[in-house]
């Protein structure tokens, strides 16, 4: 699924591409995502002009010219592919997952401009388009997720009171999207490695200083991501052909059975399925 950085690169590619252009016509091709798409949802963008294009946690979100919002989750692997008219497109993708070309199936949504469209392609359907009419539905759609690591709620603090009482373990507390809005698998394994913290040690023994090493390293982490372009698992690219090249940089996350990267460590990297999710860590150097 793409995490913080991957949507906030999606965010990139198309504000460069769609701010300012005019919606001119939608095809829905299947209404059947996680959330049905909106019986209305054609009428509701068409002659719409995209004014801004935000993102909060892992959604991205278009605000538009009759004051109304769209939200898109990607889900776990939607894509949204940017075609120009009468031009070869060799990469189409704006993200860094699935195909880096548009594929021939589950191509689910059209939206047209002028001299290009963008579609929505999503094999396993876990995606959806939400449509927000006004700005106090819109800040009730958040209101229960957790802030950004980015926020100025985050703080060591919020880590520590939140965690204090709580046993349950501290990599299942960094995805919960409502104690922290953004992080995934990849970068919670990423953060505890860098934090020295073992991701199955309850919340209720992390003590202070080390909620002060995670509100450092999640940010450092993320923001290193976005540097990078993100990660590239499976070696997609984007629009430019480029790809995200944070994968480089991964110390634990799908490095099971390989030495530890930290100096003088002498451990080995174990993978730990924790709640159905692979967990990556170091036991010698992660307590």
């Amino acid at each position: 699924m793409p995490e913080l950085p991957e949507v906030e690169i999606v965010r990139q590619s198309l504000s460069k591409k769609i701010i300012r252009k005019t919606i001119k016509k939608v095809i829905v091709r299947n209404r059947n995502l996680r959330v049905k798409v909106p019986i209305n949802f054609k009428k509701f963008l068409e002659n719409q002009k995209i004014l801004n294009v935000d993102r909060f946690s892992k959604y991205l979100i278009l605000f538009l010219s009759g004051r109304n919002i769209l939200l898109i989750h990607l889900g776990m692997s939607g894509t949204i592919h940017f075609l120009e008219q009468n031009k070869k497109n060799i990469f189409t993708n704006t993200s860094f997952y699935n195909s880096p070309e548009l594929p021939t199936n589950h191509n689910h949504i059209e939206i047209f401009f002028d001299k290009f469209k963008l579609v929505y392609n999503d094999p396993r359907r876990f995606g959806f388009f939400e449509i927000i009419k006004d700005k106090k539905s819109f800040e009730k759609r958040f209101e229960k997720l957790g802030p950004e690591p980015f926020n100025s709620k985050f703080s060591t603090n919020y880590i520590y009171n939140n965690l204090k009482n709580k046993k349950k373990n501290i990599k299942n507390f960094l995805l919960d999207q409502n104690f922290i809005s953004g992080i995934g698998n990849i970068y919670a394994s990423e953060i505890l490695y860098l934090s020295k913290i073992n991701p199955i040690k309850k919340g209720n023994s992390v003590n202070k200083t080390e909620c002060k090493k995670i509100f450092k390293n999640t940010k450092l982490v993320l923001l290193n991501a976005i540097k990078r372009g993100g990660s590239s698992i499976r070696d997609f690219k984007d629009l430019s052909g480029k790809k995200g090249s944070f994968q480089k940089n991964f110390k634990v996350y799908q490095r099971e059975g390989l030495k530890c990267k930290r100096i003088n460590c002498k451990g080995i990297i174990q993978k730990k399925n924790i709640l159905n999710r692979s967990t990556f860590f170091c036991a010698f150097c992660q307590k």
